[in-house]
């Protein structure tokens, strides 16, 4: 069957959503929300993570704290279930995986990001990525916004950003995976502006660790 009998079969339906503008009071938050993070230098956070594998109907629960600081740096600690660090400085990123003994260096440049995660540095329009809408939550935090990309994104199919009305800031985040998978990320425990040390973004891997440099053609260099 071709899609031009399906479509008449099945009507029109809705219009394409990047054809619907935001409702002016999405467009406040989410002026709000950007304004928030354009002014706010660094801020910290522990984090409850739960990604739920579709395909395997699995949920794995991650905790521990992250960092963010312009332009381009943030860190994610994972305590538990177990100990791994990611740092992201500049267009680098590391990782420190303690039981496997091995730090890995990649090149990661800042323009290939999103932005669902560059506007947290107050770089990127949402509005020029994403159509954005209000969706009914009963158990958010606060407004949960939907967020799809106005282009096909092989990383994700959307992303849902929960609210905070009163201070505009991201206490939850969604990302819904092509195959239907969710990364689920609550924040706690939020401080912004606390004048982070330059050694936060920086990782001192233990004796005896394997150094995987895939920025040159000799890894361990």
């Amino acid at each position: 069957m071709s899609l031009l009998p399906l479509l008449l079969v099945l009507g029109a339906g809705p219009a394409p959503a990047a054809d619907r503008p935001m409702t002016p009071e999405v467009k406040a938050l989410v002026d709000r929300m950007q304004g928030f993070y354009e002014r706010t230098q660094d801020f910290t956070a522990d984090f409850r993570q739960e990604y739920v594998y579709k395909t395997f109907n699995r949920t794995v629960v991650s905790t521990g704290t992250v960092a963010f600081q312009k332009p381009a740096k943030m860190r994610w600690e994972y305590q538990a279930p177990s100990k791994r660090s990611f740092v992201l400085s500049g267009e680098l990123i590391y990782a420190l995986d303690p039981e496997a003994q091995t730090l890995t260096k990649a090149a990661l440049p800042t323009s290939q990001l999103s932005a669902s995660v560059t506007f947290l540095w107050g770089k990127g329009k949402l509005s020029d990525e994403f159509v954005i809408s209000r969706t009914e939550c009963k158990e958010c935090l606060g407004t949960l916004l939907t967020l799809v990309p106005k282009k096909p994104d092989a990383r994700f199919r959307e992303v849902q950003l929960d609210i905070d009305p009163k201070t505009a800031q991201v206490r939850r985040s969604i990302v819904i995976d092509p195959d239907g998978s969710r990364n689920t990320i609550t924040f706690s425990n939020l401080k912004t502006n606390v004048g982070l040390p330059k050694e936060t973004f920086q990782l001192t891997p233990p004796p005896g660790t394997q150094i995987v440099d895939t920025t040159t053609s000799a890894p361990g260099r």
